[in-house]
Order: structure tokens, then sequence, then C-alpha cells
């Protein structure tokens, strides 16, 4: 590769849902991009995700939105069960009210088709190179740009990078090294097929149960023709972050008490993933010279507000204005970047984990819950999420 500095590429480590946003707002500010994956071949692990409008309006930016509303399913609305007798706590329509008030719809997806819509960009642009099998192991700078040095010995030169390498990320180790807080939560995750999902729960709509120290959740995929089956407990034993395959006995063993309806959810996938979850206290320091972190690298989070995904989209199209407001300058443009993500992305991680208190409740907490939501109104459920929603590409940047 040349090393002239004006041929050099930005490397991009990680080429998922983060990376591969980032490569593509970085080419429409004229940038060349190196993607480093680790993985074999591109793709996503996992099940399906949420996407509020703050996550299309980052689809639009990006140059993709039309690729990601074509694999989406909208819903009617949000709505929110207690498992243990059925009642309904709330419930928030995000119909044609919610679409003109956030100026975007809410949507349900499979992550791989979340990933599809961003490769299909990547793959029409002439400026992004991808490099698979390849695991960045550390980056050194000079004043002229990165070499990002990968598990093999192999050195890749670029103007700069961008840590988009997930929640073990690499390059965050090297630079924070924090540890990660592990919650004790486990989430089991599995696709079913519309035929073998019950239809008295074939609802168009994100639907959550939530009970004792537990909460399922499901929602249609790919024109319904699929369903996101989700199920969340407490574990009885100590977990470290991971990703294993699941046991059916161990999610029968966590649901005592759910009532019948719900019940249903445990027993329908013939296989599971399961995930031992885990977030990092926030940091205000993720730029590091000609280094920056994006996505689950910089801000992993619990699953309880639907977010990482679109937190993701976000710092994305942030990055890609910074670089525009600062001219293509490294330092200032990421030195923007971070102070216009840092407060926001931890406003997502400890409202998360505040979430997930709230929808696991027992005794009189569980009570309170139930009358927190009970009769409000779908314009004040709008309002207290304009902090969410309501984020642009035009207002992304905080001088």
């Amino acid at each position: 590769m040349p090393t002239n500095s004006t041929s050099l590429p930005v490397i991009v480590a990680g080429g998922g849902i983060g990376g591969l946003a980032a490569a593509l707002a970085l080419t429409r500010q004229g940038l060349a991009v190196q993607v480093l994956e680790q993985s074999a071949q591109l793709g996503e692990i996992g099940a399906g995700i949420q996407l509020g409008p703050n996550a299309f309006s980052a689809f639009d930016a990006l140059g993709v939105g039309e690729q990601a509303r074509s694999r989406a399913v909208y819903t009617d609305e949000m709505v929110m069960h207690d498992a243990l007798d059925e009642t309904l706590v709330g419930r928030i329509p995000t119909g044609d009210a919610f679409r003109r008030r956030f100026g975007n719809p809410y949507a349900v997806i499979h992550r791989a088709d979340v990933h599809q819509a961003l490769l299909e960009g990547a793959r029409a642009s002439d400026r992004i190179e991808v490099l698979t099998s390849t695991t960045v192991d550390r980056v050194q700078q000079d004043d002229t740009g990165v070499t990002v040095v990968d598990t093999q010995g192999r050195s890749h030169r670029g103007l700069a990078v961008i840590g988009a390498d997930g929640v073990k990320s690499a390059v965050r180790r090297q630079h924070v090294g924090d540890d990660a807080r592990v919650s004790g939560h486990v989430v089991y995750r599995a696709v079913v097929d519309r035929e073998d999902f019950p239809t008295d729960l074939q609802w168009n709509a994100a639907s959550i149960w939530v009970g004792p120290d537990c909460h399922l959740v499901h929602y249609p995929l790919r024109g319904g023709e699929q369903y996101n089956v989700v199920v969340t407990f407490h574990s009885r034993r100590a977990e470290t972050w991971s990703v294993t395959d699941g046991s059916r006995e161990e999610v029968q063993g966590y649901f005592e008490g759910i009532c019948p309806r719900a019940r249903q959810l445990i027993d329908l996938p013939r296989s599971w993933k399961r995930w031992a979850t885990a977030d990092r206290e926030p940091i205000a320091q993720w730029t590091h010279g000609r280094s920056t972190l994006l996505g689950d690298a910089a801000h992993p989070t619990l699953q309880y507000l639907a977010q990482g995904a679109c937190m993701a989209l976000e710092d994305a199209v942030t990055l890609g204005e910074a670089l525009k407001v600062k001219d293509g300058d490294f330092h200032q443009a990421f030195d923007l970047y971070q102070r216009s993500r840092v407060a926001r992305t931890a406003r997502i991680v400890l409202s998360a984990r505040e979430m997930g208190r709230i929808f696991h409740a027992k005794g009189v907490e569980r009570l309170v819950r139930n009358e927190l939501w009970k009769d409000r109104s779908p314009e004040r459920f709008y309002d207290a999420m304009e902090w969410l929603y309501g984020w642009t590409r035009e207002t992304c940047l905080r001088h």
C-alpha cells in the first residue's frame, strides 16, 4: 500500500453494523476506507432488533434509507403486559401520529437485514476495501497517521483508525483498559416461523411481558413470516460476558408463575442462543489522537432501550458530520464527535439499566410500575420519548 498520506485510507476495525455505517459516513466525506473484519466472511449473528425513528434518520444520512426500509416490518404499536396476570401496562401507538411527531416510523427487523442494507451500500462504493479474517491487535500512531497491527503480525497503514470492533474491542482495551460490568441478566434469543407461532400472539407490535426478575419479548420479522422471541431472566449463578448455545431446560426453570399466554413463548424455539449480558461504565474520553471508538466499543449498553444498533448508526453519522465541519482535521473532528456523543450515549447506558429494573420489578415495585403508565395518552408517551427519537443529522453536533 502506498505510504503517501493523501492516498491512505481511514482504517475501520470491525465490519459489523457500526463498522459498515462508519465506512459509509467516511466515504461521504471523500475518504477511502479499509475495513478490518475478524470473521472469515461479512455477516451478522443474532435475531431481531428494534429501530426507532432515529435509526431511520441515520440510514437516510448514510444513503441506505431505502434498503433498510424495504426490509423492515412497521409495527402498529409498542405494548407492555404484566406477565403474571396479563394486565395491560402501557400501549404506545406507532402509526401516523407517531410518524408525524418524529418524522420517521418505528420498525422491527432482523439484525442480518440491517447489516445487509449497509453492506449493499458499501459494495456500491469504490472507496471501501474489506479485509476479512483480520483481527486487530494494536494501534501505533505518529504525526502523519496510524499503523494497525493485526494478530498475524501484518501492518495496515492509515490516516486514522475507528474502533468499531464491538463489546470486547481491542482498540478500547489498548486505550482505556476498563473492565466490563456483568449484569447477571441472561438473554435467550430465537426466531420462530409463523406457522409455529401462537395465533393469539401474532400481533403487529413490539410486545413485552414484564415479570419478577424476567421479561419476554416478541415481534414479527420479514413480512410476518417469522417472529423474534427474546426471554430475559436474572441468573442464579455467577456469569461471565459470553454468547453460547442455550439450554431449553435452563429457560424452563426461570419462569415459574408466568401466565400461560406468555409462557407459550418459552416452549416454542427448537434452539436458543444464550447471551450473558454486560455493559461498561460510561467514559468521557474515547478519542486518543488519531484513534476513536464507535458503537459498542465506545458505549456498550444493556438491551432494555433497544438502542444498541441505533446508537452505532448515530455515531457514524455524527462522525461524518464532524469531519465535514472540521474540514477533515482528524484531531479536531474526533474531539467534536466525542463531545457530541458522550452525554447522549451515557444517558442511554444509564437509562437502560434503570429500565431493566422497571421491567423486572416485583412486589410493591411491580404495582408502582403498573401504575406509572396506566391511562397515559399517546402524546404524553411521545413527549417522554422526544429526547430519544428526535435525533437527526441536522442536530447531531454539539459545538
